[in-house]
């Protein structure tokens, strides 16, 4: 039989090298776009295609009969006004003129600062900032574009981590672990969704296996949802396990955020960050009902060895190659 193909977009950032990654690990065929050649090898079964996204016709020549896409593809921060849209416009067209299905990770910006402690796939999307605002137009196209063809999937999921660098877990919450302390960026008894990654790609393949989905569907991966005392006392003990753990124990610091919300003024990504600091003072957790009854349960890493292998994918700890664990 030959394998199903799939085309990853923004394949070099940490969902799409950990899409990449789980693809080929259940044998699909896996085309990983990306402006430049991935930083680190690719697992056997996949193949690197450097087509410029926006470039509609050759990346559809090159990928074809990709049957899914994933779109993995995240401007900076402090420029989502500008290209988030458009980028996920071309991601968009890609699919149309392959005939595949768009894959989507979504996140909890559409729900804004009134959100509800726990979100439903039919939870109202209230905004209350301009990323949510864009992030819901991204989601209302793809259900408008649903009447005109394009079959698509948002898996919407809480704060990344794992798989590498680049989210809150190493730019504040461990940054300075080697230094003894970590730092929480919001109040310790609030719930806060989060995402391992490897996991997360997971899900997505058990999806795009399925031929009987809807043509527009939204579902919600639970993920692990912690406070911050929960969280910071597992990574103490995931430290730990590593020798990391300080003997007298971490020292733990908050997050300055009047001091960032004030640099904001000369620094557009500290004032954007500032924008969304009440992700961190809303309780939240994803409900997964919905997207079990569509794959089934899969296998979830439990906490402590999602952490120790995110810590170890940072390059903190014994030196060693680094794998997703799943049990």
């Amino acid at each position: 039989m030959t394998a199903a193909t799939v085309l990853v977009l923004g394949a070099n950032g940490r969902f799409g090298a950990a899409a990449v990654q789980a693809f080929a690990a259940a044998g699909w065929r896996v085309l990983a776009q990306a402006r430049r050649v991935p930083t680190t090898p690719l697992p056997p079964g996949a193949v690197a295609i450097d087509t410029a996204l926006a470039d509609t016709e050759a990346l559809a020549r090159r990928a074809a009969g990709a049957r899914v896409v994933v779109y993995a593809v995240n401007p900076a921060y402090n420029r989502w006004n500008a290209e988030l849209l458009p980028l996920a416009r071309q991601g968009m067209a890609v699919a149309e003129r392959l005939g595949a299905r768009f894959m989507l990770p979504g996140n909890v910006y559409n729900f804004g600062a009134g959100m509800p402690a726990r979100l439903l796939e039919d939870t109202p999307q209230r905004p209350t900032t301009g990323k949510g605002r864009l992030r819901c137009q991204i989601e209302d196209e793809l259900k408008a574009r649903a009447a005109l063809g394009l079959a698509s999937v948002v898996i919407r999921a809480g704060d990344f981590y794992g798989a590498g660098s680049g989210s809150w877990l190493d730019l504040a919450i461990v940054k300075d672990l080697g230094r003894g302390k970590l730092v929480y960026p919001g109040p310790l008894d609030v719930p806060h969704a989060w995402a391992y990654l490897p996991d997360l790609a997971r899900a997505f393949v058990a999806v795009a296996a399925r031929d009987d989905a809807p043509r527009f569907q939204r579902l919600h991966f639970t993920g692990h949802t912690l406070t911050g005392h929960e969280l910071l006392a597992a990574i103490d003990v995931a430290a730990a396990e590593l020798g990391l753990r300080p003997a007298a124990g971490f020292r733990r610091g908050g997050m300055p955020w009047g001091l960032i919300r004030a640099i904001g003024v000369v620094y557009p990504l500290w004032r954007e960050l500032a924008r969304m600091s009440y992700l961190w003072r809303v309780p939240h957790a994803l409900d997964g009902a919905a997207l079990r009854a569509a794959i089934g349960e899969l296998p979830a890493t439990p906490l402590p060895v999602a952490l120790r292998e995110a810590l170890l994918a940072l390059g903190l700890g014994p030196t060693r190659t680094v794998h997703a664990a799943a049990h």
